[in-house]
């Protein structure tokens, strides 16, 4: 009946739901996997295993093969791009390439080898009243201290440098500060932008007049294990470059008083001694498991570290061998350990003078604590504050390291002169090795002061507040040996100072072992290794 269920009587379609071995049989027996049924069946299972293979196994090996490195400029190509192509446009201009960096110069024909570099940092300094205080700017750090190492007469205060009219202006007073009578200003790119090898050009209005003593304007760059004003950081890293273990690297340039030729024909205000160097103190001599930088050599020595300097300028009056007081920049290497009598291989191979008529090497060849090979060069003498107001180009532009390593210097926007390593070359006369060009990561220094260390002092006619301008500074690098950062993988920093902060950050530690009490490393050269 409709509606009834019967559950004790068969169905009609019982057959379909309850199957039969015997009867079955035949018909199971004739079925195959290998049907197109089967293959379906299999392959989209194979395919859902393929699938998972590539995404958990596949695809993050074709990643980490395929993918290129982001750049320490922020993208992957010139500019910067991310992984999507986008180009970033950071708020505020804090890119290493400044944004207002005019198109055609951002490549640029090197002064030695005559290829086209490309720029890796600038600053225009456009932007009026820019500060420089701890904090106010990813690259400049201005400096709150008195740089005693020179016996300045100045106190460094982060107030006397801002941005005016397009420039950078580092003012010095006759305002007094801290028990000295004057202030004026430095700062620097230390540990914020380095560079390894290439071209740094700054376009500069020197301050006061062109004929007057006692200013004391520099454009530098150090070795960034050393901070200038930092004297603790300083000791025994400055002014080295090098990486031998040898008496180069003892204290006084001496063992036991030997070599005798380190004992004379020196500096004649420290009974003709050659140095009063206290020993590198991260030097290739250093025993294995000391507190060391690195890296390493193939034969587990350490490479020899220091803060060496290079200086793009430092404005002058007068020039040796050029009569009357007129306005020049000495432009100089400073080195350690020291030729014998602070001559070096100053040979026409290794010393190259553009134009002798306006470029004279510097009588000034060093002392007891640093070594210099400088040449100095007529400016142009409208290029100053208070005499013709306008700028002039001044340079360096170094290859680091040993063959074919150079250093050449450029004054008014025309190569000046060159230096090569071999000038540099081991000096058998007090047992040392050569000496690299630098090797460290370089970080650019700015500022304005005044001592009597640097030469007269003609207070009766220096005028002032003076000024000293800078319009733009950049910075170049062959396209193919890019190198920039302060902590590089073959010359790393970022440890290390880390580690000894409190060295890099206070500048009244003037030594590390008497004020900043640490140890230095032993030295095997001083059979201090156990």
């Amino acid at each position: 009946m409709s509606g009834v269920l019967l559950v004790d009587a068969p169905e009609l379609d019982d057959a379909l739901h309850n199957p039969d071995p015997l009867r079955d049989r035949k018909s199971d027996r004739d079925g195959s996997v290998f049907s197109c049924r089967g293959f379906v069946n299999i392959g989209c299972v194979l395919l859902v295993v393929m699938c998972i293979l590539t995404l958990f196994v596949g695809y993050p090996i074709a990643t980490y093969f395929m993918q290129q490195q982001p750049s320490n400029q922020g993208g992957f190509n010139v500019g910067g791009i991310n992984a999507s192509g986008q180009v970033p446009c950071i708020s505020g201009n804090w890119g290493l390439i400044d944004l207002e960096t005019p198109e055609e110069v951002r490549t640029k024909t090197d002064w030695v080898t005559g290829q086209t570099w490309r720029l890796v940092f600038s600053d225009e300094f456009n932007t009026d009243g820019r500060t420089f205080y701890p904090g106010d700017d990813p690259y400049w750090e201005a400096v709150d201290l008195h740089y005693w190492q020179t016996v300045n007469m100045e106190w460094y205060d982060p107030r006397s440098i801002t941005t005016r009219n397009g420039s950078l202006e580092i003012r010095l007073a006759a305002e007094p500060e801290h028990g000295l009578n004057y202030t004026g200003g430095m700062m620097s790119t230390w540990n914020k932008f380095c560079f390894t090898g290439g071209l740094v050009e700054a376009h500069v209005m020197l301050p006061g007049f062109n004929n007057i003593h006692g200013l004391w304007p520099a454009v530098w760059a150090m070795g960034n294990l050393g901070r200038a004003g930092y004297g603790a950081s300083l000791d025994g890293m400055w002014p080295y470059t090098y990486d031998a273990c040898d008496v180069g690297a003892a204290p006084n340039q001496t063992i036991n008083g030997l070599p005798v030729n380190a004992t004379i024909e020196g500096d004649s205000s420290f009974n003709n001694v050659l140095s009063f160097l206290p020993g590198q103190r991260l030097s290739r001599c250093t025993c294995p498991g000391e507190s060391h930088p690195g890296p390493v050599h193939a034969n587990g020595e350490y490479v020899g570290r220091s803060a060496p300097e290079i200086d793009m300028f430092e404005a002058q009056i007068g020039v040796d061998g050029i009569p009357g007081d007129i306005g020049a920049v000495s432009q100089s290497g400073q080195w350690g350990p020291f030729n014998y009598a602070y001559e070096w291989f100053s040979t026409s191979d290794n010393l190259v003078i553009v134009n002798e008529s306006i470029s004279k090497l510097n009588g000034y060849k060093g002392g007891v604590y640093q070594q210099a090979t400088s040449v100095v060069t007529v400016t142009d003498q409208e290029a100053y504050e208070f005499n013709g107001g306008k700028y002039a180009t001044y340079g360096f532009q170094y290859k680091p390291g040993f063959e074919g390593a150079y250093i050449a210097w450029i004054a008014n926007n025309q190569l000046a002169w060159v230096l090569h390593q071999e000038g540099m070359a081991a000096d058998p006369r007090v047992e040392i090795s050569a000496r690299p060009v630098p090797q460290e990561p370089m970080y650019l220094i700015a500022n304005l002061g005044i001592s009597a260390n640097f030469g007269n002092v003609d207070f009766n006619h220096l005028q002032f507040p003076s000024t000293l301008r800078i319009d733009w500074i950049r910075v170049y690098q062959d396209p193919n040996n890019i190198n920039i950062g302060c902590d590089p993988p073959d010359f790393p920093t970022a440890a290390y100072i880390n580690q000894y902060i409190e060295a890099y950050t206070n500048p009244n530690l003037t030594t590390w072992v008497d004020d900043y009490k640490q140890p230095k490393p032993k030295n095997k050269l001083l059979d201090q290794c156990n």
